[in-house]
């Protein structure tokens, strides 16, 4: 799974990248369950090169991702003339921006450990990984997150008979086996930012399902 995500950001197929950044975030992001007098951190596991991360900033959050493609965090920063510094840790490369409360952490999200945060926002993560990882995943991102953590998770749901992912389905069914507090708030239309390969395959519908910790 890591060559083929190193692979895709190296010859740029990365289909799944909105360019504008997610508009379900930005509809249903709930900043009345966040707010308090110290700034609240957002952790965004395979964070990419997202503007999603820029946005949360400018609610008044301290952002933290964590992206394995060296070159996906190297780009987002070149394209939003952010300076940075880097430093090495144990597991990781953290590149933390010199002007905004904003780091990603680079390499194996398996060796990230920078607990409590307040708030998870995985549209990238979850929908990227095969079936067989998806619940190590959910259970190591629980041990970041602070018991109450509001939890914002987009995926994805269509016929993968027709074609597999990633970016995969994940069916209501299984994301509430493992966040059993989510409930769904949105729901779009999302072919138009899927990868070429499903048009190609004949795929006609694919939704983009927004959930929220209740």
């Amino acid at each position: 799974m890591s060559e083929d995500w190193l692979g895709r950001w190296a010859t740029g197929r990365t289909g799944w990248h909105e360019t504008d950044g997610n508009a379900g975030l930005r509809t249903h992001w709930p900043a009345a369950q966040l707010s308090g007098a110290d700034r609240q951190r957002v952790l965004v596991p395979f964070c990419g090169k997202t503007l999603d991360l820029l946005w949360l900033i400018h609610q008044g959050y301290e952002v933290v991702g964590v992206e394995l493609a060296e070159v996906a965090v190297r780009q987002f920063f070149a394209e939003n003339d952010l300076e940075f510094e880097v430093v090495v840790e144990e597991n990781l490369h953290r590149f933390i921006a010199k002007k905004l409360p904003l780091s990603i952490s680079c390499g194996d999200y398996w060796g990230f450990s920078d607990p409590p945060f307040d708030a998870l926002y995985d549209r990238g993560a979850l929908v990227a990984l095969p079936h067989t990882m998806r619940r190590d995943y959910v259970e190591h991102t629980k041990t970041l997150l602070l018991a109450n953590a509001v939890k914002m998770v987009v995926t994805l749901e269509y016929d993968q008979s027709i074609v597999a992912g990633p970016p995969f389905a994940v069916h209501a069914d299984e994301l509430t086996e493992y966040w059993s507090d989510l409930r769904r708030v949105g729901q779009y239309d999302d072919l138009q930012n899927c990868p070429p390969k499903f048009r190609t395959a004949g795929i006609t519908d694919v939704q983009e399902v927004v959930w929220l910790s209740s």
